[in-house]
């Protein structure tokens, strides 16, 4: 079955029209079986998608129970709050027919180039943000829907990259369909419920029984952030009791008028995720290691905002939850979890080529990832999310953008036994005669990765045009010729600096990693 996903992530990505899924990999592709349960997954997905795309069917069926559903619809929504969390990312989910029954859904979230709207850091509200889909049939009995196809093209700035990636997902839906079917004549399966039960129980069981390793407690941690005006803060209480956990985040800061809120659904997926990683990483990834934890959140803080809070940018406070969570199981489980890393950079360019012709582009860039308990942390290493990076010269064939530099920079890695990721500079030279926007939600430009267990804090981010600073959160408008330059965070260090191995601290050196 993984096999099957991974051809099925793999068509997508090469009959999709967009960099943010070619290059980018920011999509999931998801099998659930009848009672709506994931069961499995493409390699590739994103980890805040594959947690959250259960609940969204979930919210799809009580519109369109399954008795109403025929063999060829496809239901469609990005509707934050039963979905992936802000509007640009749209999950589509297809019944199975197979002899007259559904035997399982096919389920996919992308991130939409564009999704309209005012793609702005100051947005009030989620109606400034873009287009709402609400739960509806993008495709009937396998023709499309021609009205909701309208709808989505009038109302984006890159509709042929839009659409042609909805319609690519349609074509790995096929290939999920005969894929499956034909396996499970091979195994002569009229129906999947005994085999995913028994998948489903077997992922429960081993996070069970590694939860059951830990002591019974409660273990407490505290994260300041940059916010807007003000910094955000974190509060986190894990309570271990048996074979179950308890994530509570009451104390939170409240939700703000400023798209930095973070759904539940997201504030769950990335939460459990960071158990998953701690704990029991190597079992099959599906909804079955996701029951013995429940996230709580207060309704109204960040981390649970109520609509229609503005939600654009809420990666820049979900992506800390591992972070905080690590924290928390640090104080059990040291030798286990990492310490903070540079976050994830997501900067949007927008302009026209000087032909006229539009362009909207997506640069995704991460700082230095957290020091492990046993080795130095990665340079620039995507994570919390997966994603992946454009190379640059398919970003300069496709924007009037030169890159004058990418590089590692040095003594930016938290310090400690083990050093933290060095940060990463690019800098973006515009060469279009007509003004382009740069607009940058960055973070950990005032609180910098933590260090863990007597490691030290990894530097602070920057950004800069024509080298002057740039406020982090803002929409910098590029002429011809201007230049700006981003620096993400480094990754915090692991233990004390004095107990560094020297041949480690020399290599630094001669790698340029440390300075003299």
């Amino acid at each position: 079955m993984d096999g099957i996903m991974d051809e099925v992530a793999e068509s997508f990505v090469r009959t999709a029209f967009s960099s943010v899924v070619r290059e980018n990999n920011d999509f999931a592709f998801a099998l659930m079986n009848a009672q709506g349960r994931q069961f499995v997954q493409s390699s590739r997905s994103i980890p805040s998608f594959i947690g959250i795309m259960p609940v969204t069917l979930k919210a799809m069926l009580e519109k369109y129970p399954p008795e109403t559903l025929e063999d060829g619809d496809v239901l469609i929504s990005n509707d934050p709050w039963i979905g992936a969390g802000h509007l640009n990312d749209i999950t589509m989910i297809q019944p199975l027919f197979r002899k007259g029954r559904i035997v399982a859904f096919i389920g996919s979230t992308f991130h939409s180039v564009d999704i309209g709207g005012a793609r702005s850091p100051h947005a009030t509200e989620r109606y400034a943000e873009g287009l709402y889909i609400p739960i509806c049939r993008v495709v009937r009995r396998g023709e499309e829907n021609a009205d909701v196809m309208d709808f989505i093209r009038d109302n984006v700035r890159a509709p042929k990259q839009t659409l042609g990636d909805i319609r690519a997902q349609f074509g790995a839906y096929r290939i999920a369909s005969q894929k499956l079917f034909a396996m499970m004549d091979e195994e002569g399966l009229d129906l999947l419920d005994h085999v995913t039960s028994e998948i489903l129980e077997r992922s429960e069981k081993s996070m069970r029984d590694r939860i059951r390793e830990l002591e019974n407690g409660e273990y407490t941690a505290e994260l300041m952030t940059d916010g807007y005006d003000d910094p955000l803060r974190f509060r986190l209480k894990i309570t271990v009791l048996d074979e179950s956990m308890v994530l509570d985040f009451a104390g939170s800061s409240p939700q703000l008028a400023r798209p930095v809120n973070s759904v539940l659904n997201y504030t769950r997926a990335y939460a459990i995720y960071a158990v998953k990683c701690a704990l029991d990483p190597h079992a099959p990834n599906n909804e079955g290691s996701f029951r013995p934890i429940e996230v709580r959140a207060p309704e109204g803080c960040m981390l649970n905002p109520r609509p229609p809070a503005p939600i654009w940018a809420r990666s820049l406070t979900g992506h800390y939850l591992p972070g905080i969570v690590f924290d928390a199981l640090s104080q059990v489980i040291p030798e286990r979890v990492i310490a903070h890393g540079g976050a994830n950079w997501n900067i949007y360019f927008r302009g026209a080529h000087s032909d006229g012709a539009p362009f909207i582009k997506n640069y995704f860039m991460n700082g230095g990832h957290g020091a492990r308990p046993n080795m130095d942390g990665p340079g620039c290493l995507s994570f919390p999310s997966n994603i992946a990076n454009e190379p640059i010269e398919r970003f300069e064939n496709s924007a009037p953008i030169l890159i004058l530099e990418k590089c590692f920079v040095p003594d930016t890695g938290g310090p400690g036994r083990f050093r933290g990721g060095t940060s990463q500079r690019v800098s973006f030279k515009s060469n279009s005669d007509r003004p382009i926007t740069a607009t940058l939600r960055i973070e950990r430009v005032k609180f910098p990765p933590r260090g863990l267990r007597g490691g030290g804090d990894g530097a602070r981010g920057q950004a800069f045009v024509n080298g002057k600073a740039a406020a982090p959160k803002s929409e910098q408008l590029l002429n011809k010729g201007d230049v700006l330059t981003l620096q993400t965070a480094g990754g915090g260090g692991m233990l004390p600096t004095a107990e560094r191995d020297p041949a480690l601290a020399a290599a630094d050196i001669e790698n340029g990693f440390v300075t003299l």
